[in-house]
């Protein structure tokens, strides 16, 4: 987006000027106002029949928000075909980071006897990647919005090839480690700036169906990786399953070369005077989105973006939630194989039979959400006369915590009562489905609140639920082996309960506290 323009000749009226002219855009282009939230439903809009019927969708009287340009440029005016290709390979760029993270968690017993110490030792190098799949995340936005988006994927994700090959062929503990930390870096790409691609190319309608598609990608990554690994293991070498992942990596990259595009587009210039989108191999590069630097944000507004998102009241404490919920998850992943292996004396195998049960909840959380967050918004909105508030899409969050809290509770007690391994398994899935419902309503609650801001929403919810797992999977297995899983993991469940009270505070306040801080008034989307 241009810089404000100022009609004011005053020095000291410029600033109120600008700030008013970037609310105004910011209206333009999203339709949101903290005040009335969402127009959705034109028919119960009286103000249709005065300045024309806005462009709806095909039912007939969904408005399109935001409302398309007549530029076949517009990502918005892109095909179907078009825009889920699109969709395909950001999730299968997403789905990378947490399938490599995991694809360690069951190689640590072969490298700890290849490389002559403990695989808590060997875990180290787990915790780091964990850590830097969060805050390479940040980097990632923050880059995306100086130099575009599509470069950016494309270096980094060249960046996790190099870096995931590097982890196959790396013959000390010390050099693996650096290669873990600096592919948690790179790897995170698409998953830290997904939402920004969802956020340019489908109208707001559309969106948590994508975001529910996109998630699915990312939560089921860390269960299918270890699955993968366990069955590799058994006939072969540590390093061939982080030779197949350097392959998803140059699948994913070669994706990112055929069909991903730049997607941002400014709403504001008309399409006669949009900038050139020059070559395949410039757009690819950089190069093409350089030429038009003075458009989008200076680095200094790159940078500030970041953390003026973060100080929003309503995202602070989503991303607290987010935190305290599902750091869990990253913890018992991370550290899943030093559990059963001595309780149930699981070897490889059975290990990775022992991974089916979180994929088939995160598919079964993916087709329930399909229908459940539309649901849940479309009842609102018959409700209400046409309006919508972002607050609404917590709703469904009363369902699901109740089953993550019930899964964390009951796993704590299989683990240390020795229940049947199926047992343990049903319980595992409970919590794993609740996150993927949880994680839908979150990622769309925080991105319908600051439309504007999606690469910068994306990117610290990332953050919040991999530094919470970064930080777990440090003590997970001490914690447990001092206090008894049930203990330690009824505990966990507790602090999920509590925060409910977070999910409350929003739903009663988040709209006060939204009007309270105001817009963010960004010079771009």
């Amino acid at each position: 987006m241009s810089e404000p323009e100022h009609h004011s000749t005053e020095k000291n009226g410029s600033a109120v000027v600008a700030e008013n002219d970037a609310t105004a855009k910011a209206k333009q282009l999203h339709e949101f106002q903290e005040e009335e939230g969402y127009v959705i439903d034109v028919d119960t809009e009286a103000a249709s029949t005065e300045a024309g019927r806005p462009k709806v969708a095909k039912d007939g009287h969904t408005r399109l928000i935001p409302q398309p340009s007549d530029d076949p440029n517009d990502p918005l005016n892109w095909s179907w075909g078009k825009k889920h290709l699109i969709l395909f390979t950001i999730s299968w760029a997403s789905f990378l980071p947490d399938y490599g993270s995991a694809t360690g968690a069951v190689t640590l017993i072969p490298q700890a006897i290849e490389w002559n110490t403990d695989p808590d030792t060997v875990n180290h190098s787990q915790a780091g990647n964990v850590f830097m799949l969060g805050a390479g995340g940040v980097v990632v936005v923050l880059l995306s919005a100086y130099f575009g988006r599509l470069p950016i994927v494309f270096w980094f994700l060249i960046g996790s090839s190099a870096t995931a090959a590097w982890c196959a062929a790396a013959t000390s503990l010390d050099s693996f480690t650096g290669a873990r930390v600096l592919n948690g870096f790179t790897s995170t790409v698409a998953q830290a700036g997904g939402l920004m691609f969802i956020q340019d190319i489908f109208f707001f309608h559309e969106r948590a169906r994508k975001i529910n598609i996109w998630s699915s990608f990312i939560i089921m990554s860390p269960y299918v990786g270890p699955l993968l690994t366990a069955f590799m293991t058994i006939t072969k070498p540590w390093q061939v399953p982080f030779w197949v992942y350097f392959a998803m990596n140059i699948l994913a990259l070669g994706l990112v070369i055929a069909f991903l595009q730049e997607t941002y587009y400014d709403r504001t210039i008309p399409a006669s005077e949009q900038p050139a989108k020059g070559s395949r191999v410039g757009r690819l590069i950089g190069t093409a989105q350089f030429k038009s630097r003075h458009l989008r944000n200076t680095f200094g507004q790159a940078c500030w973006r970041t953390v003026s998102v973060l100080i929003k009241p309503t995202i602070l404490l989503s991303c607290l939630f987010y935190c305290m919920t599902f750091a869990w998850a990253v913890g018992i992943n991370t550290t899943l194989a030093l559990f059963l292996t001595p309780l149930y004396d699981f070897g490889p195998k059975q290990i990775g039979f022992f991974y089916f049960t979180p994929v088939v909840a995160v598919t079964l959380g993916e087709v329930i959400g399909h229908w459940l967050h539309d649901a849940n918004a479309k009842q609102y909105i018959r409700s209400h006369k046409g309006h919508f508030e972002p607050e609404v899409r917590l709703r469904v969050v009363y369902l699901s915590i109740p089953l993550v809290i019930i899964g964390l509770v009951l796993f704590g007690q299989a683990m240390q009562d020795a229940w049947h391994f199926m047992a343990t398994a049903v319980v595992w899935g409970l919590y794993v489905f609740g996150m993927m419902i949880t994680t839908v309503a979150l990622n769309s609650y925080c991105l319908d609140s600051y439309p504007e801001a999606s690469g910068e929403v994306s990117a610290w919810l990332n953050f919040s639920r991999t530094v919470g797992g970064f930080i777990i999977s440090y003590f997970q297995v001490t914690w447990a082996t001092a206090q008894g899983t049930k203990l330690s993991f009824g505990i966990q469940g507790a602090i999920c309960a509590a925060s409910i009270v977070l999910i409350i505070i929003l739903q009663i306040w988040g709209k006060r506290m939204r009007v309270w801080a105001g817009p963010l008034n960004f010079h771009t989307t």
